[in-house]
């Protein structure tokens, strides 16, 4: 659940405070704040303090942006990736986004965890969008480092995003590196909103790790979007996976860990 207020000075200020609860107790959890910030905004761009997304989570382009509820069903003790994503975190930090330059858009941030020997992070990304032959197409990529005392995790995300009137595309890939870690992933997806208000869309990743030999995940699925009055949309989703362990387990074996088919229905209320 996130609350948002907003006021604008004299000046011409625009200051936005952001919390963000985390609200799923399925878990066993209680309510706990996810995010807690508080952003300036102006002719000089935005700064945002607190507890945020990295700066370069704004400019992320992967598969799962034109999924509303992707699911990502995966095996728990798997050490791969389930998206081309950039890995952000929420720690407190210091954001800067520029002000809009024709198409062009981009920002960093940075995170202090501690004076002796902390993993400090930082972000940056950029978005490039326009106009050719009637679509629009934006190109994104971002980037995050991660201090780190055996080796540095840097996460990495390129894009390209194309909407030509109802229909929508995208297609990225996304890399992380870190301590016994290489991994390589690539996905797409496509969506289209239908006359009648259902919105359907299919997608499609895949991962694999250089460093674990054969280790490999793939997965597959379709969504529908339904509008069943204003402000309540039911969205029904069924993903395929499967899952080669490879080497990881320390055999050298090639075999297949887990697959499956994961189905969900979501009802979404806006008010």
């Amino acid at each position: 659940m996130a609350i948002n207020f907003t006021n604008k000075t004299d000046s011409g200020l625009d200051i936005t405070y952001r919390v963000d609860l985390d609200t799923d107790g399925g878990d066993g959890s209680t309510t706990a704040m996810d995010e807690n910030s508080i952003s300036i905004s102006g002719g000089f761009g935005k700064i945002v303090l607190g507890h945020d997304d990295d700066a370069a989570d704004a400019y992320n382009i992967d598969e799962s942006d034109l999924i509303a509820e992707d699911a990502a069903p995966a095996v728990a003790s798997m050490t791969i990736g389930t998206s081309s994503s950039i890995s952000s975190d929420d720690a407190n930090k210091i954001a800067y986004h520029l002000p809009a330059m024709g198409g062009l858009t981009a920002g960093i941030s940075h995170t202090d965890r501690n004076a002796a020997g902390g993993s400090d992070t930082t972000s940056y990304g950029a978005q490039y969008t326009m106009d050719a032959a009637g679509a629009s197409i934006t190109l994104g990529y971002a980037f995050i480092a991660d201090e780190n005392a055996t080796q540095d995790i840097d996460s990495e995300n390129m894009g390209v995003k194309i909407v030509s009137g109802d229909i929508s595309m995208i297609i990225s890939q996304g890399g992380y590196e870190a301590d016994d870690e290489d991994r390589d992933n690539a996905g797409a997806s496509i969506s289209y909103k239908m006359p009648n208000g259902m919105t359907v869309g299919a997608y499609t990743f895949k991962s694999e790790d250089d460093l674990d030999s054969g280790e490999e995940y793939s997965r597959s699925g379709v969504e529908v979007q339904y509008t069943i009055a204003s402000g309540l949309t039911a969205v029904i989703n069924v993903d395929d996976y499967t899952y080669k362990e490879g080497s990881s387990d320390g055999t050298g074996s090639l075999h297949i860990d887990d697959s499956g088919t994961q189905s969900k229905l979501t009802i979404k209320a806006a008010f």
